[in-house]
C-alpha cells in the first residue's frame, strides 16, 4: 500500500511532537511492508540536508512559505495534488490545521486517514481568525476522513461531543526506551552538574507556559540548581523574544533545540523534568523524560492526567505558588521512578505502528 505523509515540518530530527510523532511511526510502517512518503515543508529542510529517503521512507520537499498564517493550507494544497497524481492509495493527515482541506482530498478521490494530535484552537499563539479556521478544519476532518485516529480519549471525547464522530481509533503515542548516556561533556559545556539541574522541553510558546516556571524558579531562589530549557521558536515572535530575555536575567539555560547525544545527557543526568503547559495533545516529552526514569511534575491538563502519574505529579495549572513549591519537595526526594511496565505496554511505538497499519489494512479492505 502507497501512503503519503502530509501535516508535518518533516524529518529527521525537527523540532516538534507531531514530527517526532511520524519520525518514530513511519520507519516501523515501513518494516511493515508499507509504502510510505513523507512531505515536508521546504523552510525547515535546507538544500543543503535535503535527503530523498531517511531509512526505507521516501521522503519528498515541497514548498512553503515560512509564514504561521498561511504555511500549513499552501502546502497542504499542494501536498494533496502530489499525492493524487503519485497514485496514493491513502493520504494521511497530521493535526487539524491541515485537516482543513481533507474535502478537497476526498473530491480527487483520496481514501484519508486524519490524526487529531490535539485542539491547536486551544494555544494562545493564534488570533481569533485562526482559531476559527484550526475548528473548522477539526470540522472538516471529522466529518470527511476516512477513518480518524485520536492520540487520546480527551480528543476522542471532543469529536464524540462536538461532531458526533464515535468511531475514532485510540492509538496513543510511543516512547523508545533508550541507554541512558554516561558522558557529561555537554553538561560541562553548559556548566551543570550532574543530578543538579531540572529540565524543561518544549518550542517557546505560550501554551507551554515556561513563563510560569521562570517565574516560580525566581522565586525558588536554590543556587545549588540550575533550571535548563531546551527548545526553541520555530517562528521568533515577541514572546519568544521576551521569554530568552526573561531566562537570561535569571541565568537559567537556554539551550537551543538539540537532539541525539546532546539531548541524552541532559535527559540521563537531569533531577527533575518539569512540563507547565496549558495545552496539550498527549505530549511526547513527558514520555522521553519517563522514559529515562526521570520524576516528573506536570499542569493538570485533562491531557497530562490521561498519563496514569502518582497525584504528586500533578500541580494545577498556572498557579506558580504551587509549582514552586512542588518543585521544592522533588529536590528533597532522591527517588527513581520505573515506569518501564508502564511504557512498554501503553506507549510502544511497535504497538502503535501495528495499530496504524490496521487502520491502513481496514480502509482498503472497505
Amino acid at each position: 500500500m502507497k501512503i503519503v505523509v502530509i501535516g508535518t515540518r518533516g524529518i529527521p530530527d525537527i523540532q516538534g511532537g507531531v514530527e517526532t510523532h511520524c519520525q518514530e511511526l513511519y520507519p516501523r510502517l515501513a518494516q511493515l511492508g508499507c509504502d510510505i512518503t513523507v512531505v515536508t515543508r521546504t523552510p525547515y529542510v535546507p538544500k543543503e540536508k535535503r535527503m530523498t529517503t531517511y531509512g526505507k521512507i521516501s521522503l519528498k520537499h515541497i514548498y512553503a512559505p515560512k509564514k504561521k498564517s498561511i504555511e500549513a493550507i499552501t502546502h497542504t494544497f499542494l501536498a494533496i495534488l502530489y499525492a493524487r497524481l503519485s497514485g496514493a492509495d491513502i493520504v494521511h493527515i497530521h493535526a487539524i490545521g491541515p485537516a482543513l482541506l481533507t474535502p478537497f482530498a476526498r473530491i480527487l478521490g483520496l481514501r484519508t486517514v486524519l490524526t487529531h494530535h490535539g485542539p491547536d484552537y486551544d494555544r494562545h499563539k493564534w488570533g481569533a481568525t485562526a482559531k476559527t479556521i484550526l475548528r473548522l478544519g477539526e470540522a472538516a476532518g471529522a466529518r470527511f476522513a476516512s477513518e480518524v485516529i485520536v492520540i487520546s480519549q480527551v480528543i476522542a471525547d471532543i469529536l464524540e461531543s462536538k461532531h458526533r464522530r464515535n468511531n475514532t481509533h485510540l492509538i496513543y503515542n510511543g516512547v523508545p526506551i533508550p541507554t541512558p548516556s554516561t558522558a557529561t561533556d555537554y553538561l560541562d559545556e553548559l556548566g551543570i552538574t550532574k543530578g543538579k539541574y531540572v529540565i524543561a522541553v518544549g518550542r517557546f510558546v505560550e501554551e507551554k507556559g515556561f513563563h510560569d516556571l521562570i517565574e516560580a524558579w525566581q522565586k525558588l531562589g536554590d543556587p545549588d540548581y540550575h533550571l535548563v530549557l531546551v527548545g526553541d521558536a520555530d517562528h521568533e515572535t515577541t514572546y519568544s523574544q521576551k521569554l530568552k530575555q526573561q531566562a537570561k536575567s535569571a541565568g537559567i539555560i537556554l539551550t537551543g533545540f538539540i537532539k541525539g547525544q546532546k539531548l541524552s545527557q541532559i535527559f540521563s543526568h537531569a533531577h527533575l523534568f518539569v512540563m507547565p503547559s496549558y495545552h496539550e495533545g498527549l505530549p511526547i516529552a513527558l514520555l522521553e523524560a519517563m522514559s529515562y526514569n526521570l520524576p516528573v511534575l506536570v499542569s493538570n491538563i485533562p491531557a497530562n492526567l490521561e498519563v496514569p502519574l502518582d497525584s504528586e505529579a500533578f500541580f494545577s495549572v498556572g498557579n506558580i505558588s504551587e509549582l514552586r513549591e512542588k518543585i521544592q519537595k522533588k529536590f528533597l526526594n532522591n527517588a527513581t521512578p520505573d515506569y518501564a511496565k508502564l511504557l512498554q505496554t501503553r506507549y510502544n511505538w511497535d504497538h502503535v505502528a501495528q495499530a496504524t497499519y490496521e487502520v491502513y489494512r481496514k480502509l482498503l479492505s472497505g
